[in-house]
This record gives structure tokens, sequence and C-alpha cells, in this order.
């Protein structure tokens, strides 16, 4: 009697073992909520540091898709300047950047994060993917205060 109660005890184990447990469903915390830009004119940036220069343009339309230029001319690297086309995501603007770089017309994704009235540059890892270099993980994005892009009045 007792080989059966222990047996049956083993099978009830078994069988409660391999219950369907409920899990717990992690939510990603929602981005920071921001006002989505109005739609404007030009916007223009710059930043200065180290004897190279970051120029940003760009306008937002009534979709809140920005179009604009961006500019690198740093310090003892190749110059390069194309276009920027892209959207606000909360206070993040994240955009294709269409360039020439010693003759070559390359494609990569850009980030800037909005705070107080400036921008600033955001880097992270990347891939390649569809002949464009993009962030591997937007979520990882290091945003350094001395990549700052400050408003400027913009050029006529």
């Amino acid at each position: 009697m007792k080989k059966i109660i222990v047996l049956a005890v083993i099978i009830l184990g078994v069988f409660a073992s391999c219950k369907k447990t409920t899990t717990e469903e992690l939510v990603p915390a929602a981005p920071k909520s921001a006002a989505a830009p109005e739609p404007s004119g030009d916007q223009c940036y710059i930043s200065k540091v180290n004897n190279g220069i970051v120029e940003l343009s760009f306008t937002v339309n009534s979709i809140q898709e920005v179009n604009g230029k961006l500019l690198y001319n740093l310090y003892e690297k190749d110059k390069n300047e194309g276009t920027i086309v892209g959207n606000f995501k909360g206070d993040t603007l994240i955009a294709e950047y269409t360039f020439m770089s010693e003759g070559v017309s390359s494609v990569r994704e850009v980030a800037f994060l909005q705070k107080d009235g400036a921008f600033i540059e955001g880097f992270g890892d990347v891939i390649e993917s569809n002949d464009k270099v993009v962030f591997k993980d937007r979520t990882k994005l290091k945003f350094d205060v001395k990549n700052t892009l400050s408003r400027i009045d913009c050029e006529k």
C-alpha cells in the first residue's frame, strides 16, 4: 500500500511540475513623452569642438517628417555632407543621412536627442543592413554632452 501511495505522489508531482505556469510579461518602459515639434521653418544647429565643425539644419513638416542637411568637417578626418530624412521619436530625431565622402555615396542612421533647445548626437553599435549602416539597438545609444549642437540663426 505504501508503494502505491508513494507512486501516486510521484506521478502527481510530475504532472504538477509539467503544468503550464504563467509568467509576467516584461513591458518596456514607455518612451519619454515629449511634445512633437510643430511644423516649422528652418532650424539650424552647430557644434565647434577640437577644430572640427558639425552643422545640422532641417525643417519639420505637418506630418512630423524632418528633412534637412548635415555636414561633418572634423579635424584630420574626411569632410562629408549630405541630406537627412527622418522623424522624431519622442525627444529624439532618428534619420537616414545620405552623404558623399571621398567620391562614394553612403547612407547611415543618425540620432540626435533634443534637450534644452539644443541637440546632442547619439552614438552606438552599428550593423550594415540593406546597404545602410544602422544602429544595432537604438535603446543603447549614448548621448554625450560634448557632442552638443547649439541653435544658431540660419543663413539665408
